[in-house]
């Protein structure tokens, strides 16, 4: 407790004879500027505080003498080992090697003496006073280097009509320096008073060049560890067009699927991010932020029916319905960032094929499992109708009665499923599995809501939209089909602009799910897209949501 209460005393008298100092020593003042910050340093300070804890904690052995203790209990529980079984367990523990090593290295610390050694009784006597502690809003002079042009990644807000720092910017000038905290209050830069406005603040520091000496009065927060976060962001963002950015030009643009690393969190609205593929620090809006922000903003949901991608027609009625869980799904809709993990190259589970009608989702599910059925495989959907004389079970349908379908769909046992003409259709989640644990990956072309079900680490799916092209061309690639004899379903203007808007609606719904964007304008050209996506997979180090790793 003396040497303790000496520390303390100590650090006090050299601060107090910093400041009483007289000029004739021939102390240089950058010499005791470095001094002083030394001593008022928080690392200084947290040192101190924990040899105050160290001195104020006794630990001691409850014994020493383990090892014959537990061989005592060995003697006394061996004739019951033979009996009971968790006496023989037992037993076999208390003789593992490791334990018995871990007793001795035990035994042999708690016999030793760790005590300092007695000093005279009257080292107790006149202990002083407990010194008052270093107060929080000492003046600080700070010295920092600047190269001209070279902004300093630092912000400033008013508080109590004092200029503080808000953010340091990970990596900026003021950071790499570690001289300066968020919380700190400056009071002056180069001798002037700095005022309140920080936009003056801003443009002083931005001036000048060199040596630059700040006045301060510290907040002694302790800098947050970097912490190892990376998100993808679900929306393209531009720093300039931001009414609300503290400063534009902090800000880091992204755009839609790019992995950024998070770096700073502390403040609520603004984190600190950077590529992960290079590049400097900068603003981005939090998670709270852009949620706030994108919920006044209305979704364009309408006209699509009861699912996204749903057609009623005279001859034809068909209502999707997903698992019973969706309605949970629906209340979480709104995204803004997805944390994400790296990890090595893998094979997906499932290959999920997203689109409108129309578009070649078929066509191009067919051709992968065609030219790869080692790797590939699908689903055979499941059917109330009876089946027909040339069809069998299992190949294009699996046939079951009506009750067994509805009893499995309230069970929530299905993906999907509709009817169509009074008879039940759909995709058991069981079915997907049989073909995963083939070690193949299972193509799915299911409807947009499905995703919400699929994205889990027991599906684990790689998400392709197949987009509609313009409609000028889809007009061309239909007339095309037609020609060849491929089809002789003809199809309206109105039918192919139907196509196209149910493509824009399911992107706009629907964009935060997808791994890859396809514009099938060529079939065949999608299908050499598709084909070197699913072959990177199994190639090049992958990102994915952080919940299928941890």
């Amino acid at each position: 407790m003396f040497q303790r209460w000496q520390c303390w005393l100590a650090m006090q008298q050299v601060l107090d004879n910093l400041n009483e100092l007289p000029t004739c020593t021939g102390a240089k003042d950058i010499d005791l500027i470095f001094l002083r910050g030394i001593m008022e340093s928080p690392i200084v300070r947290s040192l101190a505080k924990a040899h105050e804890r160290l001195e104020e904690v006794k630990l001691e052995a409850v014994r020493d003498n383990n090892v014959e203790l537990v061989s005592e209990i060995l003697e006394d529980i061996s004739p019951l080992a033979s009996r009971d079984d968790s006496a023989a367990e037992l037993s076999r523990i208390l003789k593992e090697p490791h334990f018995q090593s871990l007793l001795e290295a035990h035994d042999k610390v708690a016999s030793k003496s760790y005590e300092p050694p007695p000093g005279g009784s009257e080292a107790n006597h006149g202990v002083p006073a407990a010194p008052q502690a270093v107060q929080a809003d000492a003046v600080r002079m700070i010295g920092i280097r600047k190269k001209a042009g070279e902004p300093l990644g630092v912000t400033f807000r008013v508080e109590n009509s004092d200029l503080v720092i808000a953010r340091i910017l990970h990596g900026g000038m003021i950071d790499r320096q570690g001289l300066l905290h968020v919380g700190d209050i400056i009071k002056e830069v180069n001798g002037k008073d700095v005022g309140s406005n920080p936009k003056e603040l801003q443009d002083m520091l931005k001036s000048c060049c060199g040596g630059i000496t700040l006045k301060i009065l510290p907040s002694y927060r302790d800098a947050a560890l970097p912490q190892q976060v990376y998100v993808k962001p679900h929306f393209d963002y531009n720093p300039a067009s931001d009414t609300l950015i503290p400063c534009k030009e902090a800000g880091l643009s992204f755009s839609r699927g790019d992995v950024l690393q998070i770096v700073n969190r502390e403040d609520p609205n603004w984190w600190q991010a950077c590529h992960v593929v290079g590049g400097s620090t900068g603003l981005i809006p939090s998670q709270f932020l852009e949620e706030k922000r994108k919920a006044f903003v209305r979704r364009d949901w309408e006209g699509s029916g009861v699912l996204c991608g749903t057609i009623s027609g005279k001859k034809k009625k068909k209502m999707m319905y997903l698992t019973a869980r969706n309605a949970e799904f629906d209340r979480h809709e709104l995204q803004v960032y997805e944390e994400v993990a790296r990890v090595p190259p893998f094979q997906r589970k499932t290959l999920v094929l997203i689109g409108a009608q129309g578009v070649g989702r078929r066509s191009l599910k067919n051709r992968l499992m065609v030219l790869n059925p080692t790797r590939f495989g699908t689903t055979v959907p499941f059917t109330s109708r009876r089946p027909r004389e040339d069809e069998k079970d299992g190949q294009s349908y699996r046939f079951v009665s009506r009750t067994e379908m509805e009893l499995d769909v309230k069970a929530s046992r299905y993906l999907e499923h509709g009817e169509y003409e009074g008879n039940l259709y759909g995709t058991k989640i069981d079915s997907i599995l049989e073909v995963v644990q083939t070690g193949r990956t299972c193509i799915l072309d299911v409807n947009p809501q499905a995703l919400k079900v699929l994205k889990t680490p027991e599906f684990m799916p790689y998400v392709v939209f197949i987009a509609a092209p313009e409609l000028d061309t889809l007009r061309a690639m239909h007339k095309a089909v037609v020609d060849a004899g491929i089809t002789t379903k003809l199809l309206t203007d109105t039918d192919l602009k139907k196509t196209v808007d149910e493509s824009g609606r399911i992107q706009r719904a629907y964009s935060h799910y997808f791994d890859l964007t396809i514009v099938n304008d060529n079939l065949d050209k999608a299908f050499e897209q598709l084909q070197a996506a699913v072959d990177r997979l199994c190639t090049e180090p992958q990102w994915v949501p952080v919940s299928w790793v941890y």
